[in-house]
């Protein structure tokens, strides 16, 4: 599965997860400072309990760490999987 990082302007970022012209997953935050404010995510209802929306936010996770970012959690998604895991306890705000 391949995530494109899409700049979508006004300090908004996305990893998308686009198949044939069609968003079928999205995670998105606004940069404000050194911090992601991880504020949507999306999973299209045809990939929805594969595990979609993890990947996005490990793409995320991942993105903050090469570019020594912190992630603050504002999306219901993101603050559950936060909240269950110490996994990305380094890139919390």
């Amino acid at each position: 599965m391949d995530f494109q990082y899409k700049e979508l302007g006004d300090d908004v970022f996305a990893f998308q997860y686009i198949q044939d012209g069609v968003k079928l997953g999205e995670i998105t935050w606004t940069l404000l400072g050194d911090v992601m404010v991880m504020d949507h995510t999306f999973v299209s209802g045809e990939l929805r309990g594969q595990g979609v929306a993890k990947k996005l936010l490990d793409k995320a996770a991942v993105h903050a760490r090469e570019k020594e970012l912190k992630m603050e959690a504002v999306c219901s998604y993101v603050v559950a999987a936060f909240n269950k895991s110490n996994e990305y306890d380094d890139v919390k705000a």
